[in-house]
């Protein structure tokens, strides 16, 4: 699971998203696929950049937060969350183990999710001594999605 954030015209978003993969090796791209119900992939089709971000299995409240909550209540996530700005506006978090900023190469329709092509432009720095442990499907699967079904 990862969180995906999106700058665009003066807005934020962010999602947590199951749907995404190392897509190629030379050169590096990476796909992700946004719900086109959710508000991140409104924001998203107008962005340049993505952030994808890696969680730790003790991060469940940030993905409660960006999985069970919806941009268009009342809520900012990016209030309740370290982040700063980084290439194409793009939010990063900045509590996530790991991190990349992906420049948008391609959106393919794929029926109800939208996938987004990245390049990945910058990354988080490496940090010696424990590896995270990646929040899993498992472990996301008692959130309730803050979009409509």
């Amino acid at each position: 699971m990862y969180v995906v954030t999106a700058a665009a015209h003066g807005e934020r978003a962010g999602c947590l998203v199951g749907f995404a993969s190392q897509c190629s090796i030379h050169p590096v791209r990476f796909m992700v696929w946004l719900s086109t119900a959710n508000r991140t992939y409104r924001v998203a089709r107008h962005a340049t950049h993505l952030g994808v971000h890696l969680l730790d299995r003790e991060q469940l409240d940030q993905a409660r937060l960006f999985g069970s909550r919806t941009g268009d209540d009342d809520v900012d996530k990016f209030a309740r969350v370290a982040w700063e700005a980084r290439q194409g506006d793009t939010p990063v978090l900045r509590d996530a183990p790991a991190w990349f900023v992906g420049r948008v190469r391609e959106r393919l329709d794929g029926g109800d999710h939208v996938g987004f092509l990245l390049d990945p432009v910058e990354e988080s720095p490496s940090v010696p001594g424990d590896r995270p442990r990646p929040l899993m499907f498992g472990d996301a699967r008692g959130l309730e999605p803050g979009h409509p079904a």
